[in-house]
């Protein structure tokens, strides 16, 4: 299982801190947590994917939602891809979108080469449902609407999320 934070990375109580620490699941550091740039982020999952020996799972929240799109439309390792969970992807065409995240102010749409299932809120502040049910649609991704929690976060009172892992896990 290879968890993909998004900007600024998963803090002490978010649900992929608590999946590494329970399961040994792999977070996928990052060299700029704070500069995001696209190119980067996607050299270093292609990295890590080719360093497993088996199939792998992919965990992504938030702007790690954007990078599995990015890295899926260039990698020749999809094929190791048993199933994603695509939680809180942010609505990246919002006005409010932070500068530091510019690079990614252009989504890549194209339809993932694997079973996905995208997760999202009625009241995250970063992306409307309207606009999560776009990309599940453009990503080819199961959409699962859980109700007002948030950008599904630590804030979100979701503890280790078990539904969220089973969801992915069911993903093949």
């Amino acid at each position: 299982m290879l968890l993909l934070p998004g900007w600024q990375d998963s803090g002490p109580g978010h649900w992929q801190t608590l999946w590494e620490t329970q399961f040994g699941d792999l977070r996928v550091t990052q060299h700029d947590w704070m500069q995001p740039l696209r190119g980067d982020w996607i050299t270093r999952l292609e990295e890590v994917v080719q360093e497993q020996d088996g199939p792998v799972w992919l965990a992504a929240h938030s702007l790690g939602c954007h990078l599995v799109a990015a890295w899926a439309a260039v990698s020749r390792s999809t094929g190791k891809v048993q199933g994603a969970l695509l939680a809180a992807p942010p609505d990246v065409a919002q006005a409010d979108f932070p500068p530091q995240l510019h690079r990614w102010a252009t989504p890549v749409l194209d339809a993932l080469p694997f079973a996905s299932a995208l997760v999202a809120s009625t009241d995250d502040p970063y992306c409307s449902l309207a606009a999560a049910e776009q990309y599940a649609r453009h990503w080819g991704a199961a959409l699962h609407n859980i109700g007002p929690r948030g950008h599904i976060n630590s804030e979100s009172g979701l503890g280790d999320w078990p539904q969220g892992r089973a969801l992915l896990l069911s993903q093949k």
